[in-house]
């Protein structure tokens, strides 16, 4: 008679089954739990920077480069072209007005002047002959008038006379009538002659200031070319320093090319670039600040260039004050320019963590030092070289950590251990 065999209720097998099967129970439990938690990291302290969240003065200001000019640039150009054929001096000289710098020849500008001359000369010529005939018809016109007096005081005579013999009889009345027909002729006569010499007399007033008018303008044409004649010799302007002379002998120069520049040695302005995205911002009036040898120096902005190049635009700033001892030209200077007038606020320094957050979240230690966690909502406004301005999410007195966030992707908690 068979016997029942009883099976066993845990065989190895289902143990191993079930054991396995807890197993990824409790990995999934595991994982959900450690993964529904805030994510940590462990950092090390000594490697992050903490700053505390405090109130103090505060004023915006950006971090401009400026560059060191003379106040005042006289540029030289060729008022003339040609050719180099003289040096005076060199780049750098500091010059005296009218001391000259180089000389240049005009071969074509030259015989201008000769031709000039000599068409003064034969205009001066023509008019001296011009006014000696005017002088000597004026005398034949005289001449004359003095014939037509002689004559009608001569006929006047014999007129009175033959009145009087008329009048007693003693001539007849056309012997009369012939004496003062030849009076009235020289009396018409003489006005005529009077007539003709005041009109000869007018033309000749004409005929010399219109002569003198013509020399005159040869003349200034003349002093004209002398005067470009004279050009083709470089001198200084002003009293200055020459820089960016760019000449050599032998070299064609053509008319209002650049040749150099003086700079007027009486004081000095800086040239700053500044970002077009403070277009707005910036006016007239603003103050920057740099530090020369070890002292601080206060700049004013003077004039402002609106035009955009290559996303920058150029303001003129002058000394305000103290100017430094043993600035140059050319020199670079580092400016701290005020956008804003200085107020209280509430203050976080600058560090590495904006580049991640955007100011828009920072991590804040908490009270016992040991982690920081995610704060989320902050707002910052505006900033300087030290400091962002907090509009809201922090108090004063917060620790938060202001060193880059590059390493700790979307952790929400860091763990601040000590080695």
């Amino acid at each position: 008679m068979d016997r029942v065999i009883e099976k066993k209720k845990w065989s190895s097998k289902r143990i191993m089954t079930i054991g396995a099967i807890t197993g990824i129970v409790l990995l999934v439990g595991a994982s959900v739990y450690y993964t529904s938690g805030n994510s940590k990291l462990n950092v090390d302290s000594e490697r992050i920077t903490i700053s505390e969240v405090k109130k103090g003065p505060f004023q915006e200001s950006i971090p401009v480069n400026g560059v060191v000019l003379p106040i005042t640039t006289i540029y030289l150009d060729a008022a003339e072209g040609g050719r180099v054929e003289e040096k005076y001096v060199e780049d750098g000289t500091v010059m005296k007005k009218g001391q000259p710098i180089l000389r240049l020849s005009n071969t074509d500008l030259a015989l201008s002047l000769v031709n000039q001359e000599t068409q003064v000369y034969n205009l001066l010529t023509q008019m001296q002959i011009a006014q000696n005939a005017a002088q000597q018809n004026t005398v034949s016109k005289l001449n004359q008038m003095t014939d037509v007096d002689n004559s009608l005081k001569e006929a006047e005579r014999i007129y009175k006379l033959d009145k009087h013999l008329y009048e007693q009889k003693a001539i007849g009345s056309q012997e009369f009538r012939q004496a003062e027909n030849t009076y009235n002729y020289q009396l018409q006569k003489k006005k005529l002659s009077e007539e003709i010499l005041k009109q000869d007399s007018v033309s000749t007033r004409q005929g010399v200031t219109q002569a003198k008018q013509l020399y005159n303008g040869s003349q200034n044409a003349l002093d004209l070319t002398r005067k470009k004649v004279g050009d083709l010799v470089v001198r200084a302007p002003v009293d200055g320093q020459l820089t960016s002379l760019d000449v050599e002998i032998g070299q064609n120069k053509n008319k209002g090319e650049r040749l150099g520049q003086i700079d007027v040695l009486s004081g000095y302005k800086v040239r700053v670039d500044v970002d077009e995205h403070y277009i707005s911002r910036i006016f007239t009036g603003l103050r920057g600040t740099f530090t020369f040898a070890n002292k601080s120096y206060t700049l004013q902005i003077k004039k402002i260039f609106t035009q955009v190049t290559n996303g920058r635009f150029q303001v003129d700033m002058e000394f305000v004050g103290e100017v430094p001892q043993g600035i140059r030209r050319g020199q670079t200077l580092q400016i701290l320019l005020a956008l804003s007038d200085e107020r209280q606020a509430l203050l976080v320094p600058r560090g590495g963590f904006y580049q991640q957050t955007g100011g828009s979240w920072i991590f804040k230690v908490s009270d016992d030092g040991k982690t920081a966690y995610r704060v989320n909502n902050i707002q910052l406004g505006s900033q300087n070289t030290d400091y962002y301005e907090v509009l809201q999410g922090l108090n004063p007195g917060d620790k938060v950590i202001t060193s880059s966030y590059e390493n700790y992707g979307t952790m929400q908690e860091l763990v601040l251990k000590n080695k």
